[in-house]
C-alpha cells in the first residue's frame, strides 16, 4: 500500500533562497537606498544650518505608528522578514521605519564621539565598588536557602522519586553526571530558562525579534505560541552594526555565494581560494602587522594555536580572569602556567621578577621562553588592559606578548584597530594579536596577526590548518567587505603594461611596503574584482561615523548608570557595561521586567559560574545600530526597575533620569 504521503503530497513551499522581487524598480538595490538616504540627509542638514540642530527623532518599536500622509513609512512583515524600499526615502525628520530595525537613523553629529587614551590622565584602574553589607548578607542568604532546599530535595528524591534514577547508579551504569554538576542547573538555570535562553530570529540589529513561548512547570519545557515580539536589543555582539540583512556588506556576501557557494569543503592546508588570501592580507594590513592567518572559529583560533606556540619548558603567563580559549589552549599547550590578579601591574610585576629570578621549577634552568597572554577588552569585567604598563615591562623583562582582542578590536580607537590604536602604541612592539569576526565584522572565526616567520610556522603546526573546515566564502567576503569599508579603499590605479594575478606571493610583498601606514587606504588590488562597495563605504566615511557613534553610545550608557545611582565595572568606552545586580533572585526579576514593558527590552544576565555567585550582572552591549533615543530608553527603563528592585547601590553624586537624557553630550564630554 503506498504511503499516505505519497498519495496527499504536500504542496511545494515557496524556497527560502529565491531573491524577492522589489516592489519599487527605481530602488531595487541596497545600495541605491542608502544614497538616496544620505542625499536626503544632507538636504536636511543644509536647511537647519541656520538653527539649532534638532535632536534625531524618537523612534517607536510598536507595530502602530501614526505618521502624516507626506511621511514616507516602510512595512516590516515579520512573517517572511522582507524588506520593501520607498518610493522617496524619508529625511532626518520624518518615521524611518524601515532599515531603522537594523540601524538606527542618527544624523545629529553632536552624537559623537571618539574613542582614545588621554595621556594627561592617569589609566583608570580596575576598582571593584562594594555594595552595602547588607545586599552581600541577602545574597549569601539566598544562596543558603538554595543549597538547603536543593540538597534535601535530592536526598528524598534519590530514595523515593523515580526521576532522580539519572543521577544514582543504575543497570550497571555509573551516573552520567555528578549531583553536584547537575545541582545549579536543577535549582537555579532551570528556573531561569525563560531569562537566559530566548530564542530569537532575524537580525540581531537594532531590534530584534523574540519567539514568544510560556511554561506551565516551571521552565522544564517551554510552548511556543507562534507569536513573535520585536524588542530593543541591547545584548548582541553587533558594535558596528555590520550585522544587516541589507546594505552593501549583505550585498558583497550575496555575490559572492553566487560566484564560490557556501562552503569550501576542506581544510586550509588542502588548498586556499583567493578570498583566504585577500581576507589574511587585509587583516595583515588592517593591523599593522606583517602577516596574518585566520580561523573558521573564534574559540578555536586560540585553543587550537596557543599549544603551537608554547610547550614544555615554556612558561605561560596568564591574567586569572582571561577566556575560557585562552586557558584551554594553555592548559594543551603542557607549558607552565602561572596566573596574576587581573590587570594588576604590580601582581604581574612581582610574578616576573619571581619567574624569571627562579627559572623552571626543581631544576632551576632558565625558561625556553615566557609567553604572556592578555586580552584587550575582559568580556565579563569590560575592562581595559593597561597596555601601557606591560609594554614597558615588555621591554624590561624581555617576554613574548599575546593580546586576544576578541572585543576590542573594531570598537576601540579612533579608527577601530583595537587596543594599539586607542593607545596610540604601534602594533608592531606587540608580538601577536589575536581576535575574532563575530563583534565588530558581523561575521564569524578569527584571527592571528604577527611576524611572517610566525604566522608561517603557525600555519603548518597549530591544529586548525589541518584538522579545521576553512572559513566560508560567504564569511570572508562579509570580513572583507567590513575591513575595508572601514579601512577605505584606494582608486584603482593606472593601467600597466603588465597585470598579475594576485597571489599569496604578491599579497605579502604589497602588504610588506604598506604595513606601517595605518592611515592609508586599503589597495584596490586586495580586493576582489567583482566587489563593489557603495561610495560611503569604500570611502570609509560610514565606518568612520559607525566608530564615532559606538564610542558615544558606549560612554553615555555607561556614565549615565553611574549617574543614576548603579554600580558600573568596566571602562568608559568598553561595548560591555555590566551592571551589578548581586543577588541572583532578582536576575531573573531583572529580565522579566524590562522584556515586559511598552518597548520590551532584551537584555543578557550572567551568573555562576561565568561570574562569581555574589557578583551577579546584567550585561548591556551597545551598539552602533543604537540611536540617543534608544541609549535613553534603556535609562529610563534601568532608573523605574532599578528602583523596583533595590539596585542602586552606586557612590558618587546621582542624577535624575531628566536631566541625565537632557545632558547626554556634556555627559560623554565631561567623564
Amino acid at each position: 500500500m503506498p504511503s499516505p504521503m505519497a498519495l496527499n503530497p504536500p504542496s511545494p513551499s515557496p524556497s527560502i533562497f529565491r531573491k524577492k522581487e522589489s516592489l519599487f524598480p527605481s530602488m531595487t538595490t541596497a545600495a541605491s537606498y542608502l544614497s538616496a538616504v544620505h542625499q536626503a540627509d544632507t538636504r536636511a542638514r543644509s536647511r537647519r544650518n541656520t538653527s539649532t540642530a534638532p535632536s534625531s527623532p524618537t523612534h517607536s518599536l510598536s507595530s502602530s505608528i501614526t505618521v502624516s500622509s507626506r511621511d514616507t513609512v516602510l512595512d516590516e512583515d515579520d512573517d517572511n522578514n522582507s524588506l520593501t524600499y520607498p518610493l522617496r526615502p524619508p529625511t532626518s525628520e520624518q518615521v524611518f521605519t524601515a532599515v531603522h530595525t537594523e540601524f538606527g537613523h542618527c544624523s545629529n553629529e553632536a552624537y559623537r564621539c571618539t574613542s582614545k587614551h588621554d595621556y594627561a590622565k592617569p589609566f583608570q584602574e580596575h576598582t571593584i565598588e562594594e555594595p552595602p553589607y547588607y545586599i552581600l548578607l541577602t545574597t549569601y542568604i539566598s544562596l543558603f536557602i538554595l543549597h538547603f532546599f536543593g540538597h534535601m530535595r535530592d536526598f528524598f528524591g534519590k530514595r523515593f522519586r523515580s526521576s532522580f534514577t539519572h543521577l544514582m547508579p543504575h543497570d550497571g551504569y555509573a551516573p552520567l553526571n555528578s549531583n553536584f554538576d547537575l545541582f545549579y542547573t536543577r535549582w537555579l538555570r532551570g528556573r531561569m530558562t525563560d531569562c537566559l535562553c530566548q530564542p530569537v530570529t532575524g537580525v540581531p540589529g537594532r531590534t530584534i525579534t523574540i519567539l514568544d513561548r510560556y511554561s506551565t512547570d516551571n521552565n522544564y519545557t517551554q510552548i511556543y505560541t507562534g507569536g513573535k515580539t520585536r524588542a530593543l536589543n541591547i545584548s548582541s555582539y553587533n558594535y558596528l552594526g555590520f550585522s544587516q540583512g541589507s546594505g552593501g556588506c549583505s550585498d558583497a556576501v550575496e555575490e559572492c555565494i553566487r560566484r564560490y557557494g557556501v562552503s569550501t569543503c576542506g581544510t586550509r592546508l588542502e588548498g586556499s581560494s583567493e578570498l583566504h588570501v585577500s581576507a589574511e592580507a587585509l587583516v595583515a594590513q588592517f593591523l599593522g602587522m606583517e602577516d596574518a592567518l585566520i580561523s573558521s572559529m573564534g574559540f578555536a583560533t586560540n585553543s587550537t594555536f596557543i599549544p603551537a606556540l608554547a610547550g614544555k619548558g615554556s612558561l605561560i603567563i596568564s591574567d586569572e580572569l582571561n577566556h575560557a580559549s585562552i586557558r584551554v589552549g594553555a592548559r594543551q599547550s603542557g607549558a607552565h602556567i602561572r596566573v596574576f590578579k587581573h590587570n594588576d601591574m604590580s601582581s604581574f610585576e612581582s610574578l616576573l621578577r619571581e619567574v624569571v629570578s627562579q627559572g623552571q621549577p626543581k631544576t632551576h634552568r632558565p625558561w625556553k621562553k615566557i609567553l604572556v597572554i592578555v586580552e584587550g577588552l575582559y568580556s565579563m569585567e569590560g575592562t581595559l588592559v593597561n597596555l601601557p604598563r606591560i609594554v614597558e615591562l615588555k621591554q624590561k623583562y624581555k617576554f613574548y606578548l599575546y593580546i586576544d582582542e576578541a572585543h576590542s578590536i573594531g570598537s576601540l580607537g579612533p579608527r577601530g584597530r583595537g587596543v594599539t590604536d586607542y593607545f596610540n602604541i604601534p602594533p608592531r612592539s606587540i608580538d601577536l594579536l589575536m581576535g575574532t569576526f563575530t563583534k565588530s565584522f558581523g561575521a564569524a572565526g578569527g584571527y592571528i596577526a604577527g611576524p611572517k616567520a610566525v604566522i608561517d610556522a603557525l600555519r603548518l603546526r597549530g591544529h586548525s590548518g589541518p584538522y579545521a573546515e576553512a572559513m566560508t566564502p560567504p564569511v570572508l567576503a562579509q570580513v572583507v567587505a567590513s575591513i575595508a569599508s572601514i579601512m577605505g579603499v584606494a582608486p584603482v590605479p593606472q593601467p600597466t603594461n603588465s597585470t598579475l594575478p594576485l597571489s599569496l606571493a604578491d599579497s605579502n610583498v604589497a602588504l610588506r611596503d604598506g604595513a606601517e601606514d595605518l592611515s592609508g587606504m586599503v589597495p584596490a588590488g586586495l580586493l576582489p574584482t567583482w566587489m563593489n562597495l557603495h561610495p560611503a563605504l569604500a570611502d570609509g566615511s560610514e565606518a568612520r561615523m559607525r566608530i564615532r557613534r559606538l564610542a558615544f553610545n558606549c560612554r553615555y550608557l555607561h556614565a549615565g548608570l553611574k549617574k543614576l545611582g548603579f554600580i558600573i565595572y568596566g571602562h568608559p568606552f568598553s561595548p560591555i557595561v555590566p551592571l551589578l545586580i548581586f543577588n541572583t533572585g532578582k536576575l531573573c526579576m531583572f529580565v522579566r521586567m524590562m522584556r515586559a514593558r511598552s518597548t520590551p527590552i532584551v537584555v543578557v544576565v550572567v551568573s555562576y559560574p561565568a561570574t562569581p555567585f555574589e557578583t551577579s550582572r546584567a550585561r548591556f552591549c551597545p551598539s552602533a545600530a543604537h540611536t540617543k533615543e534608544d541609549i535613553d530608553m534603556v535609562l529610563r527603563a534601568c532608573d523605574e526597575v532599578g528602583g523596583i528592585l533595590d539596585l542602586k547601590h552606586g557612590s558618587g553624586e546621582r542624577w535624575g533620569i531628566d536631566e541625565v537624557c537632557a545632558r547626554a553630550v556634556e555627559l560623554v564630554h565631561s567623564t
